[in-house]
């Protein structure tokens, strides 16, 4: 067959209810290939689509036309007229230009990039590691994860496969990373099966610099009413209700549609035009989007509990500052920004609770990221802060802020208080209020100013250890 077969064009009618009751062969031919049947409803979507915006409308429209075919794409330029009720209601479709080309499959590489997008997408688990599989930092979104996550910041350092338990494997850990790549575990406090994705980090796979840990889900975490024991009320708080009650089943929920809508994004169901693509890929930024806001309810939930209290442990804020920096590092590097740290380690050693301390300035430095122009710098720097005091600093170099927006920047609901750049949603308003309230837990503050230079200085004060 040539690359590209071309006829005159195809005609077909479609009654009022959606169904083809006669075609030429072409698309004929092409509606039996997608599961249709004559007379059948039209199983052509992007046809189906255009032939319901006509009805809709009640004119006649014409648009340019694509489907795919196996490995081929059809494409033309679709007329279609509905008719009116004296004719049955239904559509007569003409697609002129008819051809059909060959689509050249995506490579290796691009498809695997692919399938790593999606497990990003769908992972309940995730985690840096270093080039020896020592977890740096992990972050557990399943409520049956949060014991991994809790035996992870416990004993800081350890190889990962240590915390799970690995399924058809009996050898000495660590393996190398492509035999556990793709394997399947388990872990104490989740009754489901996990599978691990192992991703290199650094330009040379064969010698990775570190590893992205993936643990995916093969199960929706089964539905658990939330009991009250006898000396607790029910709190009617829309925060509280999220929290507690919401978020655990919205959770897998937003995550299927992510793990879907990145799949059609991906074509890996298939080839589809690149405004279906887009489309899809709206839609997993919306769920994503979604999905970090149940995050902030469920943290805006415990920060407001009474008597809530965070652990005390030494915390290196360069440290911290650089684990940070690296969870960030692709966000950093889509948007052309330099991260740089300033401060030696062990110079600034503060008496807080590493966890949140990551979580605050995961939350400055993506903020940095999103709110200051591309190809700009960001600067974060730990060092000491008066007697008794250690601080870290993130600077970025956007439009800076004026005093009335640093009295209000911390507000809850307050989208940071400066203009969104680029249009990009300014998520919900929580993470500063959040930031700060767990700043105070641990006796330390979380203040705004003018950086030198302009942009805005967040800076995060706690006690030295």
């Amino acid at each position: 067959m040539d690359q590209t077969d071309s006829l005159l064009g195809a005609y077909g009618l479609i009654d009022a209810q959606g169904r083809l009751m006669s075609a030429d062969a072409p698309l004929a031919e092409l509606q039996e290939r997608c599961g249709g049947d004559i007379p059948g409803t039209l199983a052509i979507p992007e046809l189906l689509a255009l032939v319901q915006q006509a009805r809709s409308m009640g004119l006649k429209i014409a648009r340019s036309f694509s489907a795919f075919d196996g490995d081929a794409e059809v494409s033309g330029f679709a007329r279609i007229h509905p008719l009116g009720p004296e004719d049955g209601g239904g559509c007569e479709v003409l697609v002129e230009n008819w051809q059909r080309s060959n689509v050249t499959p995506p490579s290796a590489r691009e498809f695997a990039e692919r399938l790593d997008a999606i497990d990003r997408a769908t992972a309940e688990v995730s985690a840096r590691l270093d080039a020896r599989q020592r977890i740096v930092v992990l972050s557990a979104r399943a409520p049956d994860a949060l014991g991994l996550q809790a035996a992870a910041l416990a004993t800081p350092g350890q190889v990962w496969s240590e915390l799970v338990e690995l399924q058809g494997i009996t050898h000495h850990q660590p393996l190398h990373w492509r035999l556990l790549d793709g394997a399947m575990c388990s872990f104490a406090g989740s009754l489901r099966h996990w599978r691990v994705r192992l991703i290199p980090l650094g330009p040379d796979a064969q010698s990775p610099a570190g590893f992205e840990l993936l643990l995916i889900a093969e199960e929706p975490l089964a539905e658990m009413p939330v009991e009250l024991s006898n000396d607790e009320t029910p709190d009617a708080s829309p925060a509280r209700l999220v929290g507690t009650a919401l978020t655990p089943v919205l959770r897998q929920p937003v995550a299927r549609i992510i793990a879907n809508a990145e799949t059609i994004r991906a074509r890996l169901a298939g080839p589809l035009r690149d405004e279906y693509s887009d489309y899809a890929g709206t839609i997993a930024s919306a769920g994503q989007h979604l999905a970090a806001m149940l995050d902030d309810l469920a943290d805006l939930e415990v920060v407001e509990t009474p008597g809530f209290a965070t652990a005390k442990e030494p915390v290196d804020l360069a440290d911290a500052a650089g684990r940070a920096a690296g969870i960030l590092g692709v966000r950093a590097q889509n948007r052309e920004t330099l991260l740089v740290i300033e401060g030696e380690r062990g110079a600034a050693v503060a008496t807080a609770e590493f966890r949140r301390v990551l979580q605050i300035l995961i939350n400055l430095i993506g903020n940095a990221i999103a709110y200051a122009p591309p190809a700009s710098t960001v600067t974060i720097s730990a060092d000491t802060a008066g007697e008794g005091r250690v601080a870290v600093t993130v600077a970025d170099q956007g439009k800076g802020i004026t005093a009335e927006q640093a009295e209000r920047i911390f507000d809850k609901g307050e989208r940071l208080g400066r203009d969104n750049a680029g249009g990009r949603d300014g998520g919900s308003g929580l993470g500063l209020y959040i930031s700060r309230r767990l700043a105070e837990a641990m006796d330390g503050s979380l203040t705004v100013e003018v950086a030198p230079g302009g942009g805005a200085l967040f800076r995060l004060e706690l006690p030295s250890a």
